[in-house]
């Protein structure tokens, strides 16, 4: 018989299984952090750096102001947990996943005339690992000025070296070491990268590796449907639900029906169901919880897209927009940018969903942005009176302050 679930539970069970309820440490620690992770699977990365880089804030967004030097430790030290690759799109995972993705790179490379970014150049590639193995971790840019060159022989520049060195990454023929403070990535041989227990494990047969993924997605999200599973490490339809049957079979997964959901959702059969949930957080546009929009459409009736590449005039609530978690419930949305030159927080616009408290959202929107404005060094934060939220936020962050 299959299990009902109200969507509030449904709600409850995925702020749950994303790491919304876990009990804060005081000071977070490399611990902290590798928890968060397990929680979210993967970490966005994404260069728009207009308040924080994308992958810092799912990080914040469970932990609370932390040292963003642990990720740093985390993604570019010995002993390297975590690694980018192209799991959700660009992401950091955890290194475990290499053998996971091995399918993919070898699919990347046997498709590799079907991909528009490849240059069709063997010696160009055949050029730069040979350089990588010499000189170590580099940027296409250090590459472009220190390879010798021939534009006749071989049509060396710029966007070509990077061209082939993105294939060469996404086929695992090289990793990402880290970035630079230019946010340029570091390019290096897998061997110099990912541990050598990771690299000494076999590739999954294909069946194996996508049912684990489906299973981390499953844990991560607590309870969704095929095409939130789908979503997550972006799998195919036909290859997800394969993997939902066999763990259906297995009794891993549940099979639920969500009220007000039109499609059939599985639950992981390890997630909670909390009494409450008692979250303030800040998302960002490329958090776990409301990346896949339709997802968080129908969950939180909180309809959703990022403006960025939306023309200024025609956008409608801004240009980086922070969706406002309280309680299990998505009750604001503000517009942020960091002003480092001046030291400040900008609130360019905030916004009340129509379910919410007026006065608590503001109150508790203002102390949010205080701790991150604190967290980000900034000292000061205005308010721009834009949207309908802000006349009390403007009051309540003056109050805090």
């Amino acid at each position: 018989m299959t299990e009902q679930l109200s969507l509030a539970q449904a709600r409850r069970i995925a702020l749950a299984a994303g790491g919304f309820t876990d009990r804060p440490h005081a000071v977070p620690t490399m611990r902290t952090l590798q928890r968060a992770v397990a929680r979210t699977g993967v970490l966005q990365v994404d260069s728009v750096n207009v308040l924080q880089r994308a992958h810092f804030m799912p990080l914040y967004s469970r932990m609370g102001p932390y040292d963003v030097g642990l990720l740093t430790r985390a993604a570019e030290r010995r002993p390297r947990r975590l690694v980018e690759y192209w799991a959700h799109v660009q992401a950091l995972m955890p290194v475990e996943l290499w053998p996971l993705m091995q399918h993919r790179m070898d699919h990347y490379r046997a498709e590799r005339g079907k991909w528009g970014f490849v240059v069709d150049n063997p010696t160009l590639e055949q050029n730069l690992l040979a350089e990588l193995r010499e000189v170590g971790a580099s940027t296409a840019r250090d590459l472009d000025d220190g390879l010798p060159r021939s534009k006749e022989s071989w049509g060396w520049n710029w966007s070509l070296t990077r061209q082939a060195l993105d294939f060469l990454y996404m086929s695992g023929q090289v990793a990402i070491a880290g970035r630079n403070p230019q946010f340029e990535i570091l390019y290096d041989l897998p061997e110099r990268v990912l541990p050598p227990d990771v690299l000494a494990l076999p590739t999954p047969p294909r069946p194996d590796a996508d049912r684990e993924l489906v299973r981390r997605a499953a844990r991560s999200h607590g309870v969704a449907s095929i095409a939130c599973l789908r979503d997550y490490y972006r799998m195919s339809i036909a290859d997800t639900k394969v993997a939902v049957e066999s763990l259906v079979e297995a009794g891993e997964l549940l099979p639920v029906t969500v009220g007000g959901w039109k499609r059939p959702a599985y639950l992981h059969a390890e997630a909670r169901l909390p009494r409450r949930v008692r979250a303030r957080a800040l998302l960002s546009p490329f958090d776990p919880l409301v990346w896949e929009r339709a997802r968080a459409e129908a969950l939180f009736d909180f309809f959703y897209r990022i403006e960025i590449y939306t023309p200024v005039q025609k956008r409608v609530h801004g240009y980086y927009v922070l969706p406002f978690l309280l309680g299990d419930r998505i009750v604001a949305r503000v517009d942020l940018k960091a002003d480092r030159a001046t030291g400040r927080l900008l609130v360019k616009g905030s916004y009340a969903e129509t379910h919410a408290d007026p006065g608590e959202t503001a109150e508790e929107l203002a102390a949010e942005l205080r701790q991150l404005a604190d967290w980000l060094g900034l000292a000061d934060i205005v308010v721009e009176p834009r949207g309908d939220l802000a006349p009390m936020l403007a009051v309540a962050v003056a109050a805090a302050s």
